[in-house]
C-alpha cells in the first residue's frame, strides 16, 4: 500500500511521516531535500533554477514510485510527484519562473511518466494557513528557507486548495493549524485514528505492526474529529 503526505512548505509533512512510520511500522520515504543540489541556488534565485531544480524533483520522485511500486511493504511518502506537478511547477509558470516552451517540456516528460505508475492508495493533506507555514519555516531555521515570499506560499497554497478539491483519489484532510501532533499526543493519537477508521476499515486485510490502537469506525465518522475525508473513484 503506498500512502502519501501533501501539504506546503513548513506544514509538517516529514515529521509526520517519520511518526507514522514508527508508529504503524510503515516503511518511510522521504522528499530529497538535504542531498537536492539545486535547492539552495532556487531560494537564492527562483527564476534562474525553477526549471533545473523541478526536473530533479520530478526525477527523484519518479525513481520512488518505482521502489514503491515494487516494494511489498506499505509505504509512506513525503510530498508526492502530483504536488510537483500541480503546485510548485504551476506556481512557478503563473508567477514566469518557468517559461512556457520549459513548461511543455517538463509536462510532457511528466505524461510519458505517469504512464508507469498511479495515484498513492490514500492522500493525507495537510491544510495550513500562511501564518502557521511561516512560523515552522522560522521554528525549524533552515537558512535558505527565510526568504520565502508571503505571495510565493499564498501562490502555493491556493493552488494546494483547488489540486485537493479536483483530486481523483481517496484522501483525508488535516487541519494542522488545530492539530500540533509534535507537541500534544492527544493530537497525534486523533490522527491515528482517523487513519485508522479510513485506511483499516477499506483494507481490512491489512492491520498496524505499531503498538497504536486501531479504531474500526466507518469513515464517514471522520468528520467528528476535524478532518473531511473525500473518496474521488
Amino acid at each position: 500500500m503506498h500512502i502519501g503526505i501533501a501539504g506546503n512548505i513548513g506544514s509538517g509533512k516529514t515529521t509526520l511521516t517519520r511518526m507514522l512510520s514508527e508508529h504503524y511500522g510503515w516503511t518511510p520515504q522521504y522528499e530529497a531535500v538535504t542531498y537536492n543540489p539545486y535547492l539552495e541556488d532556487y531560494y537564492k534565485d527562483i527564476q534562474r533554477w525553477s526549471f533545473n531544480l523541478e526536473v530533479y524533483f520530478l526525477t527523484q520522485r519518479f525513481k520512488d514510485l518505482l521502489d514503491i511500486a515494487e516494494s511489498k511493504e506499505t509505504v509512506i511518502q513525503d510530498r508526492t510527484v502530483m504536488e510537483g506537478v500541480n503546485i510548485f511547477v504551476e506556481n512557478n509558470r503563473a508567477m514566469g519562473n518557468i517559461s512556457e516552451r520549459d513548461y511543455q517540456a517538463y509536462m510532457e516528460l511528466f505524461r510519458v511518466m505517469m504512464r508507469m505508475v498511479r495515484l498513492p492508495d490514500l492522500l493525507i493533506y495537510l491544510r495550513c494557513s500562511v501564518p502557521h507555514l511561516v512560523g515552522q519555516i522560522q521554528k525549524r531555521g533552515r537558512e535558505y528557507e527565510q526568504g520565502i515570499s508571503l505571495e510565493y506560499l499564498n501562490g502555493l497554497n491556493d493552488r494546494y486548495e483547488k489540486w485537493i478539491a479536483d483530486y481523483k483519489g481517496k484522501v483525508i484532510t488535516i487541519d494542522a493549524d488545530r492539530l500540533d501532533f509534535v507537541e500534544r499526543p492527544e493530537d497525534f493519537f486523533e490522527i491515528t485514528n482517523i487513519i485508522d477508521a479510513h485506511v483499516y476499515g477499506l483494507f481490512s486485510d491489512l492491520s498496524p505492526k505499531g503498538d497504536g490502537k486501531s479504531l474500526t469506525g466507518a469513515p464517514d465518522k471522520l468528520a467528528c474529529w476535524g478532518v473531511n475525508p473525500r473518496e474521488g473513484i
